[in-house]
């Protein structure tokens, strides 16, 4: 084999490791139906205990949330699930939430998904699948 040829197969060996590992399927790399449990659970309970968020859970179902986040967090990681719940714009009208109280309220997240030892190539992958409902939650 000639030596250009050896190059561009070690380029391209290298090119591939430098890329990292395929990625997963992100429902199963959370822990599939019990992790997604076990984050929800999580956050309930860090927002009950939050000084900073718990004001605008005061009139919330923690049980009726729980599902429709359970449900959200699932089809938001391409598990089997289909969300049924409200459009993140309806479901924070009135509400005027703040920057910072939404801020909070993702810190409560990071912290359930490392206190719950979830990686964080995986916390990243999931944040950035949540990032663009931000814009439909704050000061709404």
């Amino acid at each position: 084999m000639a030596r250009s040829t050896w190059r561009l197969l070690l380029s391209l060996l290298l090119a591939g490791c430098a890329a990292g590992p395929p990625q997963g399927n992100l429902y199963r790399d959370l822990g599939g139906e019990p992790g997604i449990a076990a984050i929800v659970d999580g956050v309930i309970v860090k927002i009950q205990a939050d000084e900073d968020v718990q004001e605008l859970f005061e009139e919330t179902d923690f049980d009726f949330f729980g599902e429709k986040l359970r449900l959200q967090l699932c089809e938001v990681a391409d598990g089997p699930c289909v969300y049924d719940g409200l459009d993140m714009q309806s479901a924070h009208l009135s509400m005027d939430i703040s920057e910072a109280e939404f801020n909070n309220f993702v810190q409560d997240l990071i912290d359930v998904l490392d206190g719950l030892g979830v990686p964080l190539p995986v916390q990243n992958r999931l944040l950035a699948r949540l990032t663009p409902m931000r814009r439909e939650i704050i000061y709404q």
